[in-house]
């Protein structure tokens, strides 16, 4: 079944697929080394996009398949992946609600800051947990919602920057779903970056109206407290937020 939203998907990330491979540079280095992978995994990394997950794990692991619903995106990752030499690596269009593998096909699924753009989470989860292996790894990385008052305003502007965007989710949320599929959470962390708004537009390339109605909420927010959950701030004149992640490694029982 397609996404409801896939047209918005598709759309977003065929725009930002020529900057994208450059934003995401070095995003899972760190996520790759927390993993203990082995040269006999096979591993899935779905909603790759540019599968910039996938390149970094490729070196220590059998063999990657990056698997994304926009074309543009995963030939952006293709080409980059031959630029550095990477041969064990393999690009399939798709949607990750219904993944064209067998049961319990993978040593490790992994998603990254892809949820937040899924109508609803059973389903994705469901299929990531149905082809990976019994003992694998289900590893999730994603934008974590801001606290519950603010959750609706900071989707609005999510939403406001990339259409495609439907919601972050709670840290409780996902871990709920790996209790409901009796995991083991064997690694949780909740981190925080940070960005420049003109980086972050720049990206999706949100119309310039779209950008200044974003720039007067978050000053509202430096000026007067009207709280987004981005927590900006003014930093060499440019305004400078905060986002929130949340980490997962689940063990399959």
């Amino acid at each position: 079944m397609k996404p409801k939203n896939l047209d918005k998907i598709q759309k977003s990330f065929t725009t930002q697929s020529q900057n994208h491979v450059a934003y995401s540079k070095g995003a899972y280095d760190d996520t790759v080394q927390s993993m203990n992978l082995t040269k006999d995994d096979v591993v899935l990394d779905a909603a790759a996009g540019t599968c910039a997950f996938g390149r970094a794990a490729a070196p220590f692991v059998k063999t990657v398949i990056c698997f994304d619903a926009t074309p543009a995106m995963l030939a952006a990752g293709k080409e980059e992946a031959a630029k550095s030499g990477i041969t064990n690596i393999q690009f399939i269009t798709g949607y990750v609600d219904e993944l064209p593998f067998d049961d319990e096909y993978f040593d490790v699924v992994f998603t990254g800051v892809a949820f937040h753009h899924f109508p609803e989470m059973g389903k994705p989860f469901s299929e990531m947990h149905r082809v990976l292996k019994r003992g694998g790894q289900l590893v999730i990385k994603d934008m974590e919602a801001a606290e519950e008052n603010l959750r609706e305003i900071e989707d609005r502007i999510e939403t406001m920057r990339d259409p495609s965007h439907v919601k972050n989710r709670s840290r409780n949320e996902f871990l709920v779903l790996y209790e409901k599929y009796g995991y083991t959470i064997t690694e949780q962390e909740a981190t925080k970056g940070s960005n420049y708004l003109s980086n972050w537009v720049a990206l999706t390339k949100t119309p310039n109206d779209v950008v200044e109605e974003i720039k007067n909420i978050l000053k509202a927010e430096i000026e007067n407290g009207s709280l987004t959950g981005f927590y900006p701030r003014l930093q060499d004149g440019e305004i400078y937020f905060e986002q929130r992640f949340v980490f997962f490694i689940g063990k399959k029982n």
